[in-house]
């Protein structure tokens, strides 16, 4: 009976010792994301070109809160080069964010709630670690919308996206 006691007592703590071990990881990578999301926003706050850009992953999209807005990166760095130019950009800040990761750990994907000037919106991705440092692959802005209000939004929105939804219908 001792040797039974004493076998699950070790099993137990090797268990225990490697569910340590994959939360410690983890949890090193959702500090080290959260900082280099910190980093881009702040980079977009201080119009720095280059550093914001630098977050991105070569082959990655960026989705804008317009119908239209889907850009590869080339395309959202020639998109963006003006407001950064003329330091015009946007400061966001995160006010509750969500990080989770593939069982690999080469994926993470994301979603905040953000302060910005256009109030609270939300900010979500899909991230890569390339070279021991994460990528954005895919960021998405969205406008969230009070359930007391979307009514509201929609009559507002809805002459604008009517020309759209015909236009993408008869594709």
């Amino acid at each position: 009976m001792k040797k039974i006691t004493l076998f699950f007592a070790v099993f137990i703590f090797i268990l225990n010792c490697t569910s340590v071990s994959a939360q410690g990881s983890s949890g090193k990578d959702k500090a080290e994301i959260g900082t280099m999301l910190d980093s881009f926003n702040t980079a977009a706050a201080k119009a720095d070109f280059n550093a914001y850009f630098s977050y991105f992953a070569e082959e990655s999209t960026f989705i804008g809160t317009d119908a239209s807005e889907v850009w590869d990166k080339q395309a959202f760095k020639v998109w963006a080069k003006p407001y950064f130019d003329k330091k015009t950009t946007w400061n966001f800040t995160s006010l509750k964010r969500n990080i989770h990761f593939s069982k690999d750990g080469k994926l993470a994907w994301f979603d905040e709630l953000l302060d910005t000037q256009m109030k609270i919106c939300r900010g979500s991705g899909v991230l890569e670690k390339v070279g021991g440092q994460w990528k954005i692959r895919q960021y998405v802005l969205s406008m969230t919308v009070p359930n007391e209000v979307v009514d509201k939004v929609v009559a507002e929105k809805a002459s604008a996206e009517d020309v759209v939804i015909q236009k993408l219908k008869t594709k």
